[in-house]
Order: C-alpha cells, then structure tokens, then sequence
C-alpha cells in the first residue's frame, strides 16, 4: 500500500499518479552541532515513513545570485503535497522538530512540483 493511498483514500492510485510531487525546502542554521546530530538522525526514519526521500542534505551550495542560505540546505522529496504536509504536521515529528528548534534557526516551506 503507498502512502498516497493512505494519505488520499477516496483519490484511485491512477489519480494520484498524476498529482505533482512536494518538495519540502528547508534553510537551517546550526547553533548546536551535537543535538542537531540527534535531530538528523531521528528525523530521517520518520521521513522516509510519509515517503519523504532526500534530494539534498546540507551539501555544498555555490551562490549563483542573491543571498546565501544561512546554513546548511535540504530537500525532501515527497509523493505529493498531502504527504509533505502530513510528514510536517505528524504527532512523531512534532517532537523531533522540537529538537531542531533547540539546535538550530530554520526556514521550512513546501513547493509544489509541475505535474508529470
């Protein structure tokens, strides 16, 4: 069973097949380098649970225009924006983010992605 399935049960799995992908984006700024090592290890099983999948995970960042992040740059990618939001909003990470909010400042926002 897919998580689109339990997130959207009245949508077929043909319909969500066709519903763009979410990006969780987040911008975050270390200022406690060892809990946040308890955060990054906590969080990734909870993400992988609503489909959540790693795109980027705080790698180099090469400014091209603008402003540079603050810290350090990761994105989810999940199977919809249901199951980002559901991820975000879910009584398992609620307590983890939690963790994140004592070991850094942070951006967090989802984008939709185009229709496939």
């Amino acid at each position: 069973m897919s998580i689109a399935s339990v997130l959207l049960p009245e949508i077929s799995s043909a319909d969500t097949q066709q519903l763009p992908k979410a990006y969780v984006i987040a911008e975050i700024e270390v200022v406690d380098a060892s809990t946040y090592e308890g955060y990054k290890s906590a969080v990734a099983p909870i993400a992988a649970q609503y489909g959540g999948r790693y795109i980027v995970r705080g790698g180099e960042v090469h400014l091209a225009e603008g402003d540079a992040p603050s810290g350090r740059v990761v994105v989810l990618e999940f199977a919809n924006l249901t199951a980002a939001q559901a991820f975000l909003n879910s009584d398992e990470y609620r307590p983890v983010a939690e963790i994140r909010h004592k070991a850094a400042k942070s951006r967090i926002m989802i984008v939709e992605g185009i229709i496939p």
